[in-house]
């Protein structure tokens, strides 16, 4: 896939242009493409485990071949933003001819412009730069988006999975593989939770990793935890695993073998529960 890994960076000084890009700017000539073999574009969407109930926006979409491909072999709809119109009018007549032009579309935009709120799938192949200047973007997504990045990170955000690729062919790099990057949006669940009798839970979140302390009168409880999505699961004392939903402003345990649904907690607007 042809990609415009630096469309949104000027070429020299990569640290102003990030501040400069957060509004549109012109384009820039120049930039290198990267081809992108299409077993790399299939893994991508594979490892978002796309279907036919996602919408995937492409960011920096070039010829527009991940979106087409999410439309044809996957079912989805999606979005491709690229800032060079040549690749725009390719990318739309490649949807035509691929006979999934309903379900596609493609726009000269700026990425930073772009809404990313209709998305399930985010799919971007960026420098590390841009990559971290849309992390807050990305993070407050809806919680269960899926982000898949085609070799560059989120810096200290962990993927929830990497996989690496062959990629014989590669013309950057010293290394002939790609590795792709996974996360789940998780739902923001820092800070304190009031369930009934004056109980708190009190989490403290880091991306999707979680620690939470839970108060019930004399007794205190800790349990770490990971957030997939609105899913909280957790290891309690004693090796007992538990799991929770998270619901906008409200948590609910889910049930336990034999057992009827847990509490539910509130989130709290003060200092203290009770």
């Amino acid at each position: 896939m042809h990609r415009r890994l630096a469309s949104l960076l000027c070429a020299a000084a990569l640290s102003p242009c990030i501040a400069a890009q957060l509004t549109p700017t012109p384009v820039v000539e120049d930039v290198p493409f990267i081809t992108t073999p299409d077993h790399v574009t299939v893994a991508m969407l594979e490892l978002a485990g796309v279907g036919p109930k996602d919408h995937v926006i492409d960011l920096g979409s070039g010829d527009g071949r991940i979106v087409i491909t999410a439309a044809k072999r996957f079912g989805a709809s999606g979005l491709g933003v690229e800032i060079v119109p040549e690749l725009v009018a390719q990318s739309r007549n490649h949807a035509r001819r691929a006979g999934v032009e309903a379900r596609t579309r493609f726009e000269v935009q700026d990425l930073f412009a772009t809404d990313l709120a209709p998305a399930t799938v985010v799919t971007m192949y960026l420098l590390p730069e841009v990559n971290l200047a849309l992390r807050p973007r990305l993070l407050a997504l809806a919680p269960g988006t899926r982000i898949v990045s085609h070799d560059w990170d989120l810096g200290d955000w962990a993927p929830d999975r990497t996989l690496t690729l062959p990629v014989p062919q590669k013309t950057i790099g010293l290394e002939k593989t790609s590795r792709l990057h996974l996360w789940t949006v998780p739902a923001r669940v820092n800070g304190l939770w009031c369930g009934a009798g004056g109980t708190a839970l009190r989490i403290e979140q880091r991306y999707q990793v979680l620690q939470a302390t839970l108060d019930e009168g004399k007794e205190r409880r800790s349990t770490s935890g990971r957030i997939d999505g609105t899913t909280l699961r957790m290891l309690g004392t004693a090796g007992m695993a538990w799991a929770a939903t998270a619901d906008g402003e409200v948590l609910r345990t889910a049930p336990t073998t034999g057992k009827p649904a847990g509490p539910t907690w509130r989130r709290s607007g003060g200092a203290a529960c009770g």
